[in-house]
């Protein structure tokens, strides 16, 4: 009969019969019964536990480890030993300096070892006649022993009257020998004992100072390692376990003397600087692609350690930081701290943050597009602005700005920027495109004045430039605004600014988030003189920002970390300085916040008369064409009149793109200037234009009168 276990439970449904409900029996037929765990099972589970028990661990960690210290440290002192019976010292020195290419070096050391030899052959050829000298020596020196004992006695038989005392310091000798020998018997069997212990505890503490062990098994204060001082045998020691075989196999076989590979390690800002040399067979992107490995070998982290490649063939420079010293942050921005300071375009750098040595970075704006991108939350928008910052103290310089982004980040250049567009949309976009255009119309007609005329700079600033290049929107003639084929209207401008505003002064400035060929053409970022790069998700991305160039030379805003490297810039360009040999440097921007900012706008506003910002592009505007036909002469005392049409199509293509001759000698002759010939050809009188422009003027105010 099998049995029937009963089994209670309390109906909970509601919550007020938690503690209410009466208790049901339920009959669950041929249950099987509890059975106790098995002692095995309990065992393997007290086993697991005491295994990965923390005190286990480090019980093992501790016997492991002074076992090796003993082990590691009996190698240590044999190495020791052979070094000193043997020339081995003076070989590894040899190859060092010949795998640093210093013969002078090579020749004196093998000019040491042949000493060494020769002083070893000498020590030698002794040992075959030192044990007949050593015989004749001990000869000599008993029976002289022996002669002075004996006179001593007769001097102490002499003196006592005693014959026998002939023989008293003889007899004392030999009991004193025989006391020494009793006592080397006593203690004789103790050393034996004793003997191997001492000498296993001298090995353990050589391995001990030497930390001969694995890392893992070692202290917790020996094994993390932080902060330590950087020094010749710890880079060797990290390039040796870096991974690399050809590498770890020239080490080997230079020894102690892989430091030869090393220049002098300076301290560079915050933290060191050393070039490294390669041994032949190694090549520099073998180093770069593990620069996480060695950046853990030499106990710091990735981000930690930056390598570059100088100009020298086979080498790669190495920049190690202080440990933790990149995560505090810099000081204040100059513009903050000296509400003195003003600007100068031509001659002046703005001053952007600090480089990794601790020295200040300042950037150059001189007739140099500007591209910054990143990806998002990463301090663009702020690195971008305080550029704009500085040079806004400049109070002959001019800005457009669009912000697609529109949550106010540029607010504060309200009444100090000529046009300041806010906001995500599409219209926005159009009207970003039609600000871009109307620079272009500028540059064209500053291009177009007479040589040798100099132009402030006109700054065309697109924040989110991303969301341009994106746009779908397209105008009435089907063109669209953004994209980036030869249609673009975006992109055309742009382009356009690129190839010819630095002449005249007309700069792109562009911030854009997460560069791909969509949203930023690869014509657009090869335009821009300075191109730098917050932290970046891949590789291909850096490339994109940064340009082949400078990633092949070690620039890698991919391995910033995203969030903790805020503000911080890979940048290639000529308007700042690099040390030499490298394609880049990082930069460690200012943080200045909007309140701040807004100082700083503030003061520039206070060097202005007055600027009256534009929201919006008025696409409506009147055109004067007797006052254009003045503005596209110039200075010039007389202009063809195909160039004036040329120059006036340029200035506002929608009123003169489809003017002909007539219809420019219509306007002239309605104001008495009409073209006339010089040297065979039609052209248009500055002087009759502004008799013109004079006479017209006079008489409008004649009739308001």
């Amino acid at each position: 009969m099998s049995e029937n276990v009963v089994h209670l439970h309390k109906h909970t449904d509601t919550p007020a019969a938690v503690d209410t409900a009466p208790t049901v029996l339920t009959v669950v037929p041929d249950a099987p019964p509890s059975r106790p765990v098995p002692l095995w099972v309990r065992s393997g589970r007290a086993v697991k536990t005491a295994v990965t028990h923390e005190r286990t661990r480090t019980a093992g960690r501790a016997v492991v480890r002074h076992s090796l210290y003993t082990f590691n440290g009996g190698r240590i002192a044999a190495r020791r030993a052979w070094d000193g019976r043997t020339g081995s010292r003076y070989e590894r020195m040899i190859r060092a300096a010949e795998a640093a290419g210093n013969l002078e070096a090579a020749e004196e050391w093998e000019e040491r070892l042949q000493r060494f030899r020769a002083a070893r052959h000498h020590r030698r050829m002794d040992l075959l006649h030192s044990p007949v000298d050593a015989a004749k020596g001990v000869a000599v020196g008993v029976g002289m022993s022996v002669g002075v004992l004996v006179a001593l006695g007769v001097v102490l038989a002499i003196s006592t009257g005693q014959a026998t005392d002939v023989v008293t310091p003889l007899v004392a000798t030999i009991d004193f020998i025989a006391l020494l020998i009793r006592i080397v018997q006593i203690v004789w069997g103790p050393a034996i004992t004793i003997g191997p212990f001492l000498a296993l505890l001298a090995l353990w503490s050589v391995g001990r100072k030497q930390h001969a062990a694995p890392q893992w098994a070692l202290p917790a204060n020996v094994r993390s390692g932080e902060g330590e001082p950087i020094t010749p045998s710890i880079v060797v020691k990290a390039l040796r376990d870096l991974g690399v075989p050809a590498l770890a196999r020239a080490i080997k076989e230079m020894g102690d003397a892989g430091a030869s590979m090393l220049g002098p390690i300076t301290i560079a800002g915050c933290g060191v600087e050393v070039d490294v040399t390669l041994p032949s067979g190694v090549s520099t992107n073998e180093v770069q692609g593990k620069r996480r490995k060695l950046a853990e070998n030499l106990t710091r982290h990735e981000h930690e350690v930056f390598i570059t490649i100088p100009q020298a063939a086979r080498t790669v420079r190495l920049w190690i930081a202080d440990s933790g010293a990149l995560d505090e942050p810099i000081g204040p921005s100059p513009l903050v701290t000296d509400e003195t300071m003003t600007a100068d375009y031509k001659k002046g750098k703005a001053p952007w943050g600090q480089d990794l040595r601790g020295d200040a970075a300042a950037l150059s704006l001189y007739q140099r597009h500007l591209l910054i991108t990143g990806l998002s939350n990463q301090g663009k928008t702020v690195a971008l602005r305080s550029l704009a910052l500085w040079l806004a103290l400049d109070r002959s310089v001019e800005f457009l700005i669009g912000d697609l982004k529109g949550v106010g980040d540029w607010a504060m250049f309200d009444g100090l920027a000529t046009i300041l567009i806010q906001g995500p949309t599409d219209e926005h976009v159009i009207q970003v495109t039609e600000m871009v255009e109307s620079a272009v119309d500028e540059m064209n007609r500053r291009i177009q004045a007479p040589p040798g005329t100099t132009f402030p700079a006109l700054i065309v600033l697109v924040d989110e430039a991303q969301m341009a290049f994106m746009c779908p929107a397209k105008d009435e003639d089907k063109r669209p605004y953004g994209g980036s084929k030869a249609n673009s209207r975006y992109f055309m401008a742009v382009r356009k600014i690129h190839n010819q505003g630095r002449a005249v002064n007309v700069l792109m400035w562009q911030g854009t988030q997460d560069p791909t060929n969509e949203n930023l053409p690869k014509l657009v970022r090869e335009g821009a003189h300075t191109r730098a790069s917050l932290a970046l998700g891949t590789e291909s991305q850096a490339r994109m920002a940064l340009g082949d160039k400078a990633v092949d030379g070690g620039a890698a805003p991919n391995l910033l970390r995203p969030g903790l490297d805020r503000g911080t810039l890979v940048v290639a360009s000529d308007g700042i300085t690099i040390p030499a040999g490298q394609s880049s440097i990082t930069v460690r921007t200012h943080y200045i916040d909007d309140d701040a900012a807004t100082a700083i706008t503030d003061r520039a506003k206070a060097l202005r008369d007055g600027v009256t910002t534009l929201h919006a592009i008025d696409r409506t505007v009147e055109h004067d064409p007797l006052a254009d036909i003045a503005a596209v002469i110039g200075d010039a005392p007389r202009v063809r009149t195909k160039d004036v049409l040329a120059r006036l199509s340029a200035r506002n293509p929608d009123a003169y793109g489809g003017w002909s001759f007539i219809d420019l000698k219509r306007v002239l002759d309605d104001h008495d200037a009409a073209p006339r010939k010089s040297d065979g050809v039609m052209v248009v009188s500055r002087d009759r234009v502004a008799r013109a422009l004079a006479n017209r003027d006079t008489e409008g105010s004649a009739s308001a009168e």
